[in-house]
């Protein structure tokens, strides 16, 4: 563990803001019973993990395709053997009371590190690409902060450059009213934004079959 530790701080120092672009990657550590609880609620603990698990691995080929810096916030301990390789992925420990503290922690941490653009994504939407993360990071030329709605009333992505607006605190979040909320701070701050596609995270079975018929396969 210690000498992964050190090839994680030799990483950094060569890597380190080489680039104006940070992308943030939240990851919840894949635990048996400890991921995607509505998903297993219908279809059990074993396959719920499956489904995040393709979702890790969606998400991570998507970043790889972005030329940016790119760092892993893990839910509750960092993995420094898992799938998200050391050469490609900074690997950081989300730190907050709730997801808003968590977010905003890791968007300050960033831009105190010189980076200039910022953009922070989930791993539970099998929908995104590239190309709609490469339009966020674009759109943050012209606009404070870029938000990727979700169906479900969230977003699967935000953005921001050079200051970290409070946009992050007093929401309920897990409810269908965030954006909205989000949208209305960003209305009172008088914030120029962007909106992207707004697309659908899986978080139940619902949402997964709708996925599911979006690929043309099958996940589980």
């Amino acid at each position: 563990m210690v000498a992964l530790q050190e090839q994680v701080q030799v990483v950094k120092a060569l890597r380190f803001n080489m680039l104006e672009e940070s992308l943030i990657i939240f990851v919840k550590n894949p635990v048996l019973g400890k991921v995607k609880s509505r998903l297993a609620a219908d279809l059990g603990d074993e396959k719920a993990l499956k489904v995040y698990e393709y979702l890790l691995s969606y998400t991570k080929e998507v970043c790889l395709e972005c030329p940016v810096d790119r760092v892993i916030y893990y839910s509750d301990e960092v993995w420094f053997d898992d799938n998200f390789e050391l050469k490609y992925f900074e690997k950081e420990l989300q730190l907050g009371n709730h997801l808003g503290e968590r977010m905003e922690d890791a968007i300050k941490k960033s831009l105190k590190l010189g980076y200039s653009k910022v953009v922070l994504i989930g791993s539970d939407c099998g929908e995104i690409s590239s190309d709609i993360i490469d339009e966020a990071f674009e759109e943050l030329n012209q606009n404070e902060v870029v938000i990727g709605p979700a169906f479900d009333g969230g977003y699967y992505l935000v953005g921001v450059k050079n200051n970290c607006p409070n946009i992050f605190q007093n929401k309920i979040w897990g409810q269908n009213n965030v954006l909205v909320d989000t949208l209305l701070d960003l209305k009172k701050l008088n914030l120029k934004y962007h909106l992207l596609p707004t697309l659908n995270d899986v978080d139940t079975i619902s949402d997964l079959n709708l996925l599911t018929e979006k690929l043309g396969k099958e996940i589980l």
